[in-house]
């Protein structure tokens, strides 16, 4: 199942710019538009816990 619309609508990156996200339903992510972190989206619910973001060009390790 993927994520609602207008939920996508109104979601934004949980850092101070609080910036859109973009939705990768094969991916099950949520990216930045602005700092490009990576949110997981679990059981169709967005994790959007700073501490849980993985970081642009961080693969391989971890959160």
């Amino acid at each position: 199942m993927a994520l609602d619309p207008q939920l996508l609508d109104i979601l934004a990156c949980p850092d101070t710019h609080h910036a859109p996200l973009d939705y990768d339903a094969g991916g099950q992510t949520l990216t930045c538009t602005e700092c490009g972190r990576i949110f997981d989206v679990r059981d169709d619910i967005p994790i959007l816990l700073l501490d849980e973001a993985r970081r642009p060009g961080a693969a391989g390790e971890g959160k």
